[in-house]
């Protein structure tokens, strides 16, 4: 059997998915605790400002569905829950540090440009509302 290349179309879909659910806040600021090491749902929850516990639960769901995560319950009284990066999951780690590098590296001048970018659209859109 051929091997079949799939459609430029077929790729960017993919790709606009994968990029969805690893590139939301939520899910590289789990990666990127896990990346530490497994842990249990309430270490996530405090290691992580923010996140409710609904958003959290999501989050391990998908990335737990999507081979990222994998989740160990312990029949103990109370359960134990853990989260551990997969292989998968651990090869992430890369990319994301490397993001998080790059946004250290040039969180002022983005800064900086969004905020000339919003004083030259403000001062044209004041010469607009005169006239309308």
């Amino acid at each position: 059997m051929a091997n079949i290349e799939p459609d430029e179309a077929t790729v960017c879909t993919a790709m606009g998915d994968i990029l969805n659910r690893i590139g939301d806040k939520w899910s590289v600021m789990v990666v990127g605790r896990l990346k530490g090491g497994t842990m249990r749902f309430s270490e996530l929850r405090r290691a992580i400002d923010g996140v409710s516990q609904r958003m959290l639960t999501l989050t391990l769901r998908n990335l737990e569905r999507d081979g990222l995560v994998t989740r160990t319950v312990y029949a103990e009284i109370p359960p134990r829950v853990e989260y551990t990066l997969t292989e998968m999951g651990s090869t992430l780690t890369g990319p994301i540090g490397a993001l998080w590098d790059w946004a250290a590296a040039h969180q002022d001048e983005v800064a900086r440009a969004r905020m000339l970018y919003d004083r030259a659209q403000a001062g044209q859109e004041e010469p607009e509302r005169r006239r309308a």
